[in-house]
């Protein structure tokens, strides 16, 4: 079956502590003049039908950016994993594309590569990977998934797991290579924000 633009949500995640920036909140640092999660949301907006957020802190300077922003059902800043199972619990779709909120030059067509490869696959959930150092390196917080994997991401959180690769490796994934890597180069400190300002996305 063709899944369809409309049959996906997109989710910005930006629910983190921040820690590598000093506390900050990170969705909301600028980049080019624009907050790193509006630069998300606005790439992320023609691959997909609907949009949301994932934020736990300013609430109200995410939801004015016009979509809405739903917290983690957890406490403490469990970590990607917990966005992602806010979004699945908030979407009225049969497929849930995610992304960070720090990768402001990801491709514009992510969306489309992860849908044409889960279409017509045994598969649960498509992630994307890269080519680094002559190594195939996961990038497990791009990907898109069934909706139906809620209630099984619900218990793996529940069972004090966190790591998003090892959820999507307890899966059948689909493996989709994205030759640059560069495109998902990510501002988890101010210099590397420092740095993407002089990289701006094509």
């Amino acid at each position: 079956m063709i899944i369809q633009k409309e049959d996906i949500t997109g989710l910005v995640l930006a629910g983190g502590r921040g820690s590598r920036m000093g506390g900050l909140d990170k969705g909301l640092q600028l980049h080019l003049g624009v907050p790193l999660a509006l630069h998300a949301l606005n790439r992320l907006r023609p691959q997909v039908g609907t949009l949301m957020i994932n934020a736990n802190r300013n609430l109200a300077a995410y939801q004015a950016m016009g979509s809405p922003v739903w917290p983690d059902e957890m406490a403490d800043f469990p970590g990607p994993l917990a966005g992602m199972l806010a979004g699945l619990a908030h979407c009225g779709t049969s497929y849930l594309a995610t992304v960070p909120c720090d990768t402001p030059n990801f491709p514009l067509d992510f969306v489309a590569r992860l849908a044409q490869r889960l279409q017509g696959s045994i598969g649960e959930m498509a992630v994307v990977y890269t080519h680094e150092d002559g190594k195939l390196r996961a990038q497990p917080v791009f990907c898109l998934m069934k909706t139906s994997l809620r209630d099984g991401l619900r218990a793996f959180i529940d069972s004090g797991e966190r790591k998003t690769g090892l959820f999507a490796a307890t899966h059948h994934s689909e493996r989709v290579i994205f030759e640059d890597a560069a495109a998902f180069a990510n501002a988890n400190t101010l210099s590397e924000l420092a740095h993407l300002q002089i990289n701006p996305p094509p």
